[in-house]
């Protein structure tokens, strides 16, 4: 579910950076439901991921009828892997623990191995990411 959880919530960020050109002046709030539908998916999925949106500081939330969700800052200084690093407390591939036979020269090191390759592909993945900007991304809907 994390991965399909990171589309969606690059999905919805982009919505509200298209939604007023993602600027804080003349904020424009866009209601779950709208979001909603352009996702296909249920509206209360939608609250749920701009809830935790929200606690990350990537997004601002107003209740009530004129409600709805605004970016909380300009999408020129949202990083793709600020919404990363929000969707994943923990490295995708995991800490993976083998507990395996101690007579074995592999199952004596394979967790220190795996642990540097795994490191090593989540500095990849951060580093990417950092390199966009959500209004970069965003912009390739114009």
């Amino acid at each position: 579910m994390s991965h399909a959880r990171f589309a969606i919530n690059i999905h919805i960020l982009t919505i509200l950076a298209n939604t007023g050109k993602g600027e804080m002046v003349g904020m424009v709030w866009v209601s779950s439901e709208f979001i909603a539908g352009s996702i296909d998916i249920n509206p209360v999925l939608v609250r749920k991921e701009i809830s935790h949106l929200r606690k990350a500081g990537l997004v601002d939330s107003k209740e009530g009828k004129n409600g709805g969700s605004a970016l909380a800052k300009p999408a020129s200084k949202i990083f793709l892997s600020d919404v990363y690093k929000s969707v994943y407390e923990k490295p995708v591939l995991g800490n993976v623990k083998n507990h395996s036979n101690a007579q074995c020269p592999i199952a004596q090191q394979i967790n220190e191995h795996l642990e540097v390759l795994y490191q090593s592909a989540e500095d990849a993945i951060l580093e990417k990411l950092g390199c966009t900007t959500l209004q970069q991304f965003s912009d390739k809907f114009h």
